[in-house]
């Protein structure tokens, strides 16, 4: 989960756009059993702006996606446009 740094409701809704695109596009290229990202719809204050929603196999899954390039790319991205980050890693 997201908080992004832009005051400007305009900026925050091009981020948001932004961590989506690229996150989405790691659908089919690492192991991945489900990753879906979701844009807080606004009507709440004090939400968070973005999630990230993804299930992995194995641990094994989870280190390769971590790992791979083009996450690596988005994680970049992501750092770049966020004030504050909050994450969970579970085994079910």
């Amino acid at each position: 989960m997201w908080r992004l740094a832009a005051e400007d409701a305009a900026q925050r809704e091009a981020d948001a756009a932004g961590i989506k695109q690229r996150l989405e596009a790691l659908r089919g290229v690492v192991a991945a059993e489900r990753i879906d990202v979701g844009v807080d719809v606004g009507e709440t204050s004090g939400n968070w702006h973005v999630v990230l929603v993804s299930d992995f196999a194995t641990r094994d899954d989870l280190d390769a996606y971590q790992m791979h390039p083009q996450h690596q790319e988005a994680a970049g991205f992501i750092r770049s446009v966020v004030d504050a980050r909050s994450c969970v890693d579970y085994e079910l």
